[in-house]
């Protein structure tokens, strides 16, 4: 059965908290929602999930590993053992443009062997970046992620079904979150496209009718390959995106 998150940006308490009673009054089939972490606002993933949990039993908080000392203990063990979350999203992080955040040198492979070890009944996730290396390179490294005790993966998101169906025959032992974020004019295509290396198909618009029409094939792909899928509705209208969808 596919199941259904929605990634959601913890700006503010208040915003948030809207976002989450607009989802579960009107998108009941969504199972979860994760929450990444964003340094420049003030709340954490594990924050934002502490408040997502008072509405939906499954939470998921994004983890950068650079930002957790190797050599000192977990410190946020309490949030990370709360019944509301389901399990935790690894990856490595982005260096941070204020240097007065302390960072190390703590891979993703060495931040998901520590919570295997240091906290066994909590389940890890790692992510899956399609545009980061060749696919030989990226396969290779999900499956060092596997062997390190990543559970799951959620992939950075998709914009071409003929991307994710190569991705998809070489994943189809993994449990797989697609991503689909919606693209709504040329300057985040842009920035998705210098940025993050994206591909965009010949036939991309950045419209709400074509991520919608998207959403929705992207949607029976992962319910035909019994996978799973995650929306990440950056700075877009919910209920707009997603209506008639979910």
């Amino acid at each position: 059965m596919t199941e259904i998150s929605i990634e959601l940006v913890p700006r503010s308490e208040g915003s948030l908290k809207k976002e989450l009673e607009l989802i579960r009054n009107h998108f009941p089939s969504v199972d979860r929602i994760n929450i990444p972490d964003i340094l420049r606002f003030d709340m954490r993933s594990w924050q934002g999930c502490m408040i997502a949990g008072d509405v939906f039993p499954k939470t998921i908080p994004h983890l950068r590993a650079i930002d957790f000392d190797p050599n000192k203990p977990i410190q946020i063990v309490d949030e990370l053992c709360r019944q509301e979350v389901e399990a935790v999203l690894v990856i490595t992080g982005d260096l941070p443009q204020d240097m007065a955040h302390k960072c190390y040198r703590t891979s993703c492979l060495e931040m998901i062997r520590r919570l295997k070890r240091e906290l066994p009944q909590l389940k890890v996730y790692a992510g899956m970046d399609p545009y980061r290396n060749g696919i030989k390179e990226e396969i290779d490294y999900l499956k060092a992620k596997q062997d390190a005790g990543a559970e799951a993966f959620f992939t950075q998101p998709f914009f071409d079904l003929r991307l994710m169906e190569i991705y998809q025959g070489f994943m189809r032992d993994c449990t797989v979150f697609w991503g689909i974020s919606p693209v709504l004019t040329e300057n985040s295509q842009n920035y998705w496209e210098n940025k993050n290396n994206a591909v965009f198909p010949p036939d991309f618009e950045p419209t709400l009718e074509w991520n919608r029409a998207f959403a929705q094939k992207a949607l029976q792909f992962a319910k035909e390959h019994n996978d799973n899928i995650y929306f990440m509705p950056i700075r877009t209208d919910i209920a707009a995106y997603l209506d008639g969808i979910l």
